[in-house]
């Protein structure tokens, strides 16, 4: 078994490990890469394989930087199947509609400031694209061990990180391969903790936060209560950027668990996302694949997707209304990272003013407007314009999707007999930080990954 590193392999986007066993290429996840303008220009460069040469493609979950350049591998000429936990099926095609969808209008926005001579700006992928992707898709349940090709047989594992996330099993060649996946904290709302798998013989490993742990999470819903707080008294407005999938709906699960004590009812909450009624339908309908607390949580009043004051807003018409609410209004909108989407224009209307607070609530890439603003940035550049920023910007790592040190490392500590390991999807700061516990621990055989690199399992 042989395992080749072409994405998310020193930053952590784009994720793509292509390996190659019992005579069979699978590709372990196609992700977009996200950033500044010169990273995200890469998803238009060529593979570094032959897409049509591909037997299968295996998806951890439905985040765009696992997905995102999908479209592009099919229309390259990948016809196999595509494997995929079943939640995360029901993911997949929303996630990819709505980036298909900013891709065309950027295009668009693009074209009509072109000057004569200058080429035209083309998406990464259309809606077009997308359905030809639906047609391979073949969804599988958790914990069903399946043969997907010839000698190669796969199972997924819950890893708690979004609804439908996946630890991949592999097993080719009379080895076995684990790729993590993106993992979750344990304790994480609404969704089970990370599955422990105890057997490999090579295990690739995502270290997001690998030099770092995050704050108490009871500590971190309390830090979060006295923003809102101290934002009602400025008489402010509550910008939150937030992927569709994942944090919002963590977002409205504690709001209704601290609808009281936050006083939320005095609130406009505006869930500002085409995707998001999308989304919210999905995971009422995997009710099954909630932890017991989220069960608990749903039978009171309000329910996280039904708070009385809570607007989901589809329609540009509804998202530019808000921007006309001064005061006592809590927006979640996405992109994550405000490297795109209807946050940007809520930025535009409110970054500059002292009672704006932004809350990031999730990890911030670097060269994204969200990395800027986290590390302070005075000015920043929306659409073409400067802004100064005058709102107060808040990060509360303590409600991340991704496990941090602490967590890697006791996920690792769940293999018995120490397998060697390749960490991927993470920065070189946390990776080195974290082979570092790892080896003087438990003695890990441990690498980091580099574009191009070759690992024998």
């Amino acid at each position: 078994m042989r395992v080749h590193f072409h994405g998310a392999a020193g930053e952590v986007t784009g994720s793509m490990h292509l390996v190659e066993a019992a005579g069979r290429r699978v590709l372990l996840d196609c992700g977009m890469i996200q950033g500044g303008r010169e990273a995200e220009a890469r998803n238009f460069e060529p593979f570094p394989f032959d897409p049509a040469t591909l037997d299968a493609l295996v998806v951890s979950h439905a985040h765009i930087d696992h997905i995102g350049r999908i479209p592009r591998l099919v229309w390259q000429g990948f016809k196999g199947p595509i494997f995929i936990q079943q939640a995360g099926a029901d993911l997949l095609p929303v996630m990819l509609l709505d980036a298909a969808s900013l891709a065309e209008n950027d295009a668009e926005r693009e074209n009509r400031k072109r000057r004569a001579g200058e080429p035209e700006a083309m998406p990464l992928f259309t809606k077009d694209d997308v359905h030809d992707v639906l047609d391979l898709l073949q969804p599988l349940p958790y914990d069903a061990r399946t043969q997907i090709l010839p000698g190669v047989e796969i199972a997924f594992r819950d890893a708690g990180h979004i609804l439908g996330s996946s630890i991949v099993e592999l097993w080719a060649d009379d080895r076995k391969l684990v790729f993590s996946g993106d993992l979750g904290p344990t304790g994480t709302p609404i969704l089970r903790d990370p599955a422990p798998v105890r057997e490999a013989d090579l295990v690739l490993m995502e270290s997001t936060y690998g030099d770092r742990n995050h704050r108490d999470r009871l500590d971190t819903i309390h830090e979060f209560g006295q923003i809102l707080e101290q934002a009602w008294n400025d008489r402010g407005k509550v910008l939150i950027p937030a992927f569709a999938v994942g944090r919002s709906q963590e977002l409205l699960y504690w709001f209704a668990k601290y609808w009281d004590e936050w006083g939320l009812s005095r609130w406009r909450i505006f869930l500002d996302s085409p995707m998001a009624a999308k989304v919210v339908a999905i995971y009422d309908r995997h009710r099954d694949l909630f932890d017991a607390d989220a069960r608990e949580v749903w039978k009171g009043k309000p329910t996280p997707f039904t708070l009385p004051n809570l607007h989901i807003t589809e329609s540009t018409e509804e998202s530019i209304a808000i921007n006309r609410i001064e005061n006592g209004a809590i927006v979640i909108a996405g992109s994550g990272m405000a490297n795109g989407g209807r946050i940007l224009h809520h930025f535009r209307h409110g970054i500059d003013r002292r009672n704006t607070h932004v809350v990031f609530v999730g990890y911030q890439s670097e060269g994204t407007l969200g990395r800027r603003l986290v590390d302070g940035a005075k000015w920043v550049r929306i659409h073409g314009h400067d802004h100064r920023v005058g709102a107060r910007i808040h990060t509360v790592g303590g409600l991340s999707a991704h496990t941090d040190q602490r967590g890697l490392i006791a996920w690792y500590e769940g293999f018995g007999s120490r397998p060697p390991l390749v960490l991927v999807h993470g920065e070189d700061r946390a990776r080195e930080a974290l082979a570092g516990e790892l080896g003087e621990r438990f003695g890990a055989d441990v690498r980091l990954a580099r574009p191009g690199m070759v690992v024998e399992a």
